[in-house]
Parts: structure tokens; C-alpha cells; sequence
């Protein structure tokens, strides 16, 4: 749920809650609407339960999910999406998060980058995807 007060400083920008206490300790913020722009952190493809599906495309489809719904919370929609980076442990799989970005955010056609990393923090994660929107950019 997006926070315009309460759990964040008084600045006047809109932030989506603490989800875990990682971020609150660290004072991390999982997306941050900044007057007409949107930056939305690294997302991981987490199921709600918990689980990680052992597929990237899977895993990809989860992180656009998050994604999505962290910018619509924030006042914006999938066609506001500028630019997308996504981070792959396995070149491999560039293919399937590819395939995700496309169903996701390709009719708005953002900038995109992937690369591939070394690794992430869990080893069950094969991709992070992080995003940036500005409200209004595609009516």
C-alpha cells in the first residue's frame, strides 16, 4: 500500500510500505513516486506464499507483477513505464525475461537493459527487475 506519511519522512513523497522488516531496518524503500516520476526498486519473482518457481520466465512474470502493481499504487499504469533493467544470473535466460518485459510493458516500448550478473543475494533468484515510470508519458 503506498504511505504518503506515517512509516516514511515528511517530505511529501509517496512510498509503498515497509513489506518486511529488512526494508524498515535499512530504510529501504520498495518504490518512491517523485512528483510525475516513478522509481521502482530491484524486484525479485517471490511468490505471495513465499515460494520461488524454479523458472526465470516464471520468476520475471512475478517481478513485473510487482512492479505493476507498486506504479498503479503510486497513480500510474503499465503504458507510464519508461525504463526497465533487468539483472539475469544466467545468460541463458535472457530469452524468457525478455519474453516477460515484452508481455508486460513492451506495447508502451520502455528503454530496457539486461545484463548478466554474477549472482544475487539468494541463490534461488535468477533475475531482478527494477523500473522507472513517468505519469502521463502514454495516454
Amino acid at each position: 500500500m503506498a504511505d504518503d506519511a506515517g512509516t516514511g519522512p515528511d517530505d511529501g513523497r509517496q512510498r509503498i510500505a515497509p513489506l518486511g522488516p529488512f526494508e524498515e531496518a535499512a530504510g529501504f524503500t520498495r518504490a518512491i513516486r517523485v512528483g510525475d516520476r516513478i522509481i521502482v526498486s530491484g524486484n525479485v519473482g517471490v511468490e505471495e506464499d513465499g515460494s520461488v518457481s524454479p523458472d526465470a520466465g516464471r520468476q520475471a512474470d512475478r517481478c513485473f507483477e510487482q512492479i505493476l502493481d507498486y506504479v498503479g499504487q503510486l497513480g500510474g499504469h503499465s503504458g507510464d513505464v519508461v525504463r526497465v533493467r533487468m539483472f539475469v544470473t544466467d545468460i541463458a535466460d535472457a530469452d524468457a525475461v525478455t519474453a516477460a518485459f515484452t508481455r508486460a510493458v513492451g506495447h508502451a516500448r520502455p528503454t530496457g537493459t539486461l545484463v548478466a550478473i554474477s549472482a544475487l543475494y539468494n541463490p534461488q533468484w535468477k533475475c531482478e527487475i527494477e523500473a522507472e515510470a513517468v505519469i502521463g508519458s502514454l495516454q
